[in-house]
């Protein structure tokens, strides 16, 4: 059996034909649609249409807050056209299969648990950097969704302030990525995570010094989440989890601020074992267990 399997980002699209080992047998990636709900559910269409005759249904990772059971969006994070939406009920007139729809962090943290490097974990908590920051947390080896399906929303963690950009997601999405880098290289440029980390794999020594400005932070928050939660380990995913330098900066950066200080609990921080392919297992693992 074959399956349609989607991970909505801020920006882009990424889709996955999949068995049910998880092998994916065929991948891409499509943008985003930015402006409305009508033109995101037809995106998804044209990708039912090219794979309808050799699937069994679609299973979806996305941001925002929602409800996997009924595939009701309450919000769609950085997708503002997507708000108090029955998405499941949507799609299915216009992709008539069996569909699930999963928060994006949350379907990682079941891909994790289920399958990587949470397995057999029993408090766990993973941080999936992206447009924003994804997040869910293991407790009792079970997947927490909260009272209002708002556990683990990391992204809006308020960092120093009541501001917009005192956000978590503001300093440790993509847009505080590039900040850190322009304040660096003391200009206005716009970069990519790709164009970023490919000059730091150069040896660009500004760009990675603004790298570990940006890992500071982030081991900083994760720290914050240790005092609350306690975990066992984090594991981090997301597009940028597959570079290399970021967690060798994590590395340094942890040893740094814990160094010869015993009354704190270090965290434990690994890489997601599925890297950026985490939300794509995870959404798969949620359509197998409710279908």
């Amino acid at each position: 059996m074959k399956y349609l399997v989607l991970d909505v980002g801020g920006s882009s699209i990424k889709y996955a034909l999949m068995n049910e080992q998880a092998h994916i047998e065929e991948r891409g990636s499509i943008p985003t649609p930015q402006d409305t709900l009508e033109h995101f559910i037809e995106t998804i269409g044209q990708l039912y249409d090219r794979y309808q005759d050799c699937i069994e249904g679609i299973a979806i990772s996305m941001p925002g807050i929602l409800d996997p059971q009924s595939g009701y969006c309450f919000t769609g994070g950085v997708l503002s056209y997507i708000r108090e939406i029955p998405m499941k009920e949507k799609l299915q007139q216009r992709c008539p299969c069996p569909i699930t729809i999963g928060n994006d962090a949350k379907c990682a943290g079941a891909a994790e648990l289920g399958f990587g490097n949470l397995k057999g974990i029993e408090e766990g908590v993973v941080i999936v950097l992206g447009t924003a920051i994804g997040g869910c947390v293991i407790s009792q080896g079970e997947v927490q969704y909260g009272k209002h399906f708002f556990g683990g929303e990391f992204s809006m963690i308020f960092s120093q302030g009541i501001e917009g950009e005192d956000f978590w997601w503001a300093t440790n999405g993509i847009l505080g990525l590039l900040k850190c880098v322009q304040k660096c290289l003391g200009t206005d440029q716009e970069y990519n995570g790709v164009q970023i980390f490919e000059m730091a794999n150069q040896g660009h020594s500004k760009v990675q010094e603004a790298i570990k400005d940006f890992v500071r932070i982030l081991v900083k928050r994760i720290y914050s989440l240790q005092c609350v939660l306690d975990p066992e380990k984090f594991v981090i995913g997301g597009g940028i989890s597959a570079q290399p330098i970021l967690f060798e900066y994590i590395e340094e950066i942890n040893n740094e601020i814990f160094e010869n200080n015993d009354y704190y609990v270090k965290p434990v921080i690994e890489p997601c074992y599925y890297r950026n392919d985490a939300n794509l297992v995870g959404a798969l693992y949620q359509f197998l267990n409710q279908e």
